[in-house]
């Protein structure tokens, strides 16, 4: 009877060809992979031919063109060098073309194109697919359920609510003024906005505006904005798996769970004290969700609060449009003890410089599309199906072939009877995705802006001015520095006589 062996070199000969085997299918499927993004690379040459660009890298795309938060300053580049739109590779088979002309934007917000999923899905873990991030029918149904909500009727209450929650705002303000030293406002702008959300929505009494929690969820908020900014432009950290295991993919799963433990907290809240009043059931048997029930999902406040800093700013850098407005307000107000839905139809020069300050300074810089059908342009350009675009809203909004001296603060552009075209001005986007709340949005920039100037004078700290970045919302690379002068009340110095 005999007794077969391995050998330790035939085993070591099976490991040595396995281990070739393998080898030589990673090198085989490394191959088809390159194959195809050079195939891809070259139909997508070949489709944007007749979109002129700067130079790029075959790999690296344009990152030369993208320094360290340079990303505005180059698309104002571009805007003035090639027309209507510009391809922007963000590395070897990527890449989107940037739109910032109003007949371009026209045609785009006209269709039906789904956001794109690429950049868009990094949103999801923080925001959920909600109305932002829905495409096609589902995204139909969800806006035609919700429009109802944001009827005058439904808003016109929230004024006042909005109004309480400012003068919480600018009291904090008089408090550090004696501080005598220029005022960081987007922070305090967002809490304010924050603490509107929550008065409006869920009917919370006092300010949390002194709330360390939520100042925590501000922070989070803040790194989230960077974190998904910079995940879209970073090529390995497309993967989810292979994200988890960075430290931005650690940090934002922590930022995440920060922002959803205050929502669910708020909601839950929210829900126990209508379930003690009885109202829950009613408000799941309604046919129409009111704007309480719509906020209730709402995760967000960070582009109104965008909105107000850079208005606030851009007043403070022009002292006879801001004093201007204020003469206009104070006209309207007085004191401005009570504000209503009424007078914010009646502040036209006040509208106009917010509006003038939105297209300086949009909240939202850039929206995408993924084109589901080929598109033929009004010059005739055309871009196939499967492209990405970028309808650059700042690019569009400091076009000087749309706007003359795009870099001018000029009011009267928005004067009553001024004609410009319908798609040239977009804060709050256009088309049927235009931006449910925008009428909320408005309401809330006239009233922080006309309670704020009532209250205070606005100057500019020259020491440090404000650098605009793109990020999910236009913020500044080093804060929105303002220096506050107290003004007097009228009905104070009345009282003194």
């Amino acid at each position: 009877m005999s007794v077969s062996v391995l050998s330790p070199s035939r085993l070591l000969g099976d490991v040595s060809g396995i281990l070739q085997a393998a080898s030589l299918l990673i090198l085989l499927l490394l191959l088809i992979k390159a194959v195809q993004l050079y195939l891809h690379r070259q139909w997508l040459l070949k489709a944007l031919q007749q979109f002129p660009c700067p130079p790029s890298h075959w790999l690296f795309g344009h990152i030369q063109e993208l320094q360290q938060d340079q990303e505005l300053q180059r698309i104002q580049k571009w805007v003035e060098t090639f027309p209507s739109a510009c391809p922007h590779w963000l590395w070897g088979g990527k890449v989107r073309v940037q739109l910032y002309d109003p007949d371009y934007m026209k045609v785009i917000l006209g269709r039906s194109d789904p956001k794109s999923h690429g950049s868009y899905r990094f949103l999801a873990p923080w925001i959920g697919y909600g109305l932002l991030l829905l495409n096609g029918q589902t995204w139909f149904q969800h806006r035609r359920m919700l429009t109802p909500a944001f009827h005058y009727d439904i808003l016109k209450p929230y004024v006042g609510l909005m109004a309480d929650s400012v003068r919480v705002m600018l009291d904090k303000w008089e408090e550090l003024l004696g501080q005598d030293s220029p005022l960081e406002v987007f922070q305090h702008v967002s809490l304010m906005t924050l603490d509107t959300i929550m008065k409006c929505a869920f009917s919370h009494q006092g300010s949390i505006q002194v709330d360390r929690n939520s100042q925590s969820y501000i922070q989070a908020i803040s790194d989230l904005n960077n974190l998904v900014f910079s995940r879209v432009r970073n090529a390995f950290h497309q993967n989810d798996t292979i994200y988890s295991l960075t430290s931005a993919g650690r940090w934002t799963h922590r930022a995440c769970q920060l922002a959803h433990q205050h929502t669910d907290q708020v909601i839950q809240l929210r829900k126990a004290q209508l379930q003690k009043e009885g109202e829950l059931e009613k408000i799941k048997r309604k046919r129409h969700l009111d704007f309480l029930d719509i906020l209730l999902l709402a995760k967000g406040h960070d582009t109104t609060a965008s909105g107000i800093s850079w208005i606030l700013y851009a007043l403070a850098t022009h002292p006879k449009h801001q004093e201007r407005c204020r003469e206009e307000i104070h006209s309207l107000l007085g004191d401005g003890a009570s504000i209503t839905w009424n007078h914010l139809d009646q502040m036209p020069y006040t509208t106009m410089c917010i509006k003038e300050a939105l297209r300086l300074y949009p909240p939202v810089p850039g929206i995408g599309r993924e084109l589901s059908t080929p598109v033929t342009f009004p010059d005739g350009r055309s871009l196939p199906k499967g492209i990405m675009v970028l309808l650059s809203i700042y690019g569009l909004h400091h076009n000087p072939k749309v706007w003359p001296n795009p870099e001018v603060f000029d009011p009267f552009r928005f004067a009553p009877g001024s004609a410009q075209h319908s798609h040239a001005f977009l804060p709050f986007s256009g088309g049927s995705r235009n931006c449910i709340g925008k009428q909320f949005a408005m309401n809330e920039l006239k009233v922080a802006t006309a309670l704020t100037l009532l209250r205070f004078e606005l100057l500019p700290d020259p020491t440090r001015i404000p650098i605009p970045i793109a990020r999910l919302v236009l913020k500044s690379k080093n804060g929105i520095h303002l220096r506050l002068r107290r003004l007097p009340n009228p009905c104070e110095d009345k009282d003194q006589l």
